[in-house]
């Protein structure tokens, strides 16, 4: 967000660098300056309104076109395509992590990576599943009372935040905008429930503050 009344501040000189094409301020600064600039007197020909309001046009397609970019970036591109890669899909690997932890997920992104040959983000990812699942649980367990029902607990927090970091190590390290088909679910499947079978016989030790795990020892416990 841009101050009009800083820009107040500066001298004109100082303001028809804005002006000037290749400078770096965004459409908005540019916008202001030249109204400052008109309050102070300064009289613009046809000619260099013009040009202004394009030099203005511009940025703010560039702007345009760089959230654009953005958002494609971390677009999950599934296709029908039959030549295209098959990997577990991103939402796959989410909705894992967040309800059976980040190792089922890491072990999914893990096979993913090594598909694409990207064989040290594999191992970082499967590093990074196997080290937040560990640190987690002393996160939590330090800062959380497992038998607190208040909707303000952080252990949802925690988990979607060990759930996000394997995504972003999917957007850092596959090639941008790739087009895949999704693979089975078979493999999720089985590490879903080899997940929950170790929620029914170690809730205590490990999975105390996973809202499945829960459901899972009530059951349990009937």
């Amino acid at each position: 967000m841009v101050n009009k009344n800083v820009l107040r501040k500066l001298s004109n000189q100082e303001l028809e660098g804005y002006l000037k094409e290749g400078n770096r301020f965004v459409p908005e600064a540019v916008q202001f300056a030249f109204e400052i600039l008109e309050e102070r007197g300064r009289v613009f020909s046809e000619q260099e309104k013009t040009a202004v309001q394009q030099l203005i046009q511009n940025k703010k397609e560039e702007e345009q076109a760089k959230h654009t970019e953005e958002v494609e970036v971390w677009k999950d591109h599934v296709t029908e395509d039959p030549n295209a890669v098959k990997l577990h899909s991103r939402i796959t690997i989410l909705v894992v992590s967040v309800f059976f932890g980040t190792i089922p997920g890491a072990i999914l992104l893990f096979l993913n990576l090594i598909q694409l040959k990207k064989y040290l983000a594999a191992i970082l990812a499967l590093i990074y599943g196997f080290l937040f699942f560990m640190v987690q649980k002393y996160v939590l367990l330090s800062n959380f009372d497992p038998n607190s029902i208040s909707r303000l607990s952080p252990e949802i927090g925690v988990i979607a935040v060990g759930a996000l970091g394997l995504i972003i190590i999917w957007v850092v390290a596959t090639p941008k905008k790739l087009p895949y088909r999704q693979k089975s679910y078979v493999l999720p499947v089985i590490l879903c429930v080899a997940s929950a079978v170790l929620m029914y016989f170690y809730f205590q030790e490990w999975f105390s503050y996973y809202p499945l795990a829960r459901t899972i020892h009530l059951f349990r416990q009937w």
